[in-house]
């Protein structure tokens, strides 16, 4: 396992880390099955575990916090805040009312006392950057979080933000959490630049593309992967993108087996070849998903593997570009363009 420095925090993370999205009833996991994740993944050198209060509505944060009871201290825990959390509107946002409230039930959730990254999990255009640094600032000030982040923020909001901290005195986002995969590398042109510019940490999600590059999802197979159950549109061969997805992932699995990898290896050893890349976040379902990909956790690809690799896909081109999940509001709501 590589351990690198998270952004200018001096904190040291596995360049793998354990995402915690299918712990629960999104990936129908169980308590003892989670624990055995977590046992394994921390016996391979896995340090960092990332969770999100909306993962299985609350399930996913309690799962993690009884598996990693007892090693509290040897574990970076992460989770997020600020997607929906049921109807209620004010139950949702980065208000400093809505997030000191958050924080709280994902501590009480953990069974914790503070978490080491408090992250944002999507740009709420409703509120402003002052408020929601300032409630960040105070929340690490109580020692409720140790730092805090940003997750799928688009680079100008990134930029804004930094300069408000600087602007109010506040403390600032150390790390951003964005979609980053072979299939999608849009965030070459601008996240990761900006990233590296500011010294952020960055563990990206989804390096595996919702499963296109975990080798399941071939010509002529039929699509597998859990994903494909509540999010079928994603994996209908028949839309134009999806069809280049499929025609990528045939050649890159051509580059794999001519460099003796795995698809697996390709996919995060790529992810993680980018110099402003802390980690990414792997997120297994099973045992056998978390080995495999452990197994690319010391992989280091040539020059010439990642020249074959941008042969296939583009440097900054994403393959699926309505998937960004950073497209600014007024684009997908009418009446935030319309008069």
């Amino acid at each position: 396992m590589q351990y690198r420095t998270l952004g200018r925090t001096g904190l040291q993370v596995s360049s793998l880390a354990l995402g915690a999205m299918n712990f629960g009833t999104m990936g129908r996991t169980t308590q003892d099955e989670v624990t055995a994740l977590v046992d394994a993944a921390v016996e391979s050198g896995v340090n960092l575990i990332d969770t999100a209060d909306v993962y299985s509505n609350g399930e996913s944060e309690e799962l993690v916090g009884k598996a990693i009871a007892g090693r509290r201290d040897d574990i970076v825990l992460a989770t997020k805040a600020g997607l929906p959390m049921g109807d209620e509107r004010n139950h949702r946002g980065g208000s400093r009312r809505w997030l000191t409230t958050a924080l709280d039930n994902s501590l009480r959730r953990l069974g914790v006392d503070h978490v080491d990254l408090y992250q944002i999990h999507r740009w709420d255009p409703r509120t402003g950057d002052e408020e929601t640094l300032s409630a960040l600032t105070d929340l690490q000030r109580a020692g409720k979080i140790r730092y805090f982040g940003s997750s799928t923020f688009p680079a100008y909001r990134i930029v804004q933000a930094q300069s408000a901290a600087r602007e109010h005195h506040l403390s600032r986002y150390v790390t951003e959490q964005p979609s980053y995969s072979i299939l999608q590398r849009g965030i070459e042109g601008d996240v990761l630049p900006v990233a590296e510019q500011y010294g952020l940490g960055v563990l990206v999600w989804s390096p595996l593309a919702s499963g296109w590059l975990s080798g399941a999802i071939r010509e002529g197979r039929e699509v597998t992967t859990s994903r494909s159950t509540f999010m079928p549109q994603r994996f209908d061969t028949a839309i134009p993108s999806n069809r280049a997805r499929l025609d990528a992932v045939e050649q890159l699995a051509t580059v794999a087996d001519e460099a003796g990898l795995t698809l697996i290896q390709l996919a995060l050893g790529f992810v993680t070849a980018h110099p402003a890349v802390t980690g990414a976040l792997i997120g297994p379902r099973t045992l056998d998903h978390l080995h495999t990909q452990l197994a690319a956790a010391d992989t280091v690809l040539s020059a010439d593997v990642l020249d074959a690799i941008d042969a296939i896909v583009a440097p900054g081109t994403d393959l699926a570009a309505h998937e960004k999940n950073d497209t600014p509001p007024a684009l997908l709501d009418p009446g935030l363009r319309r008069r």
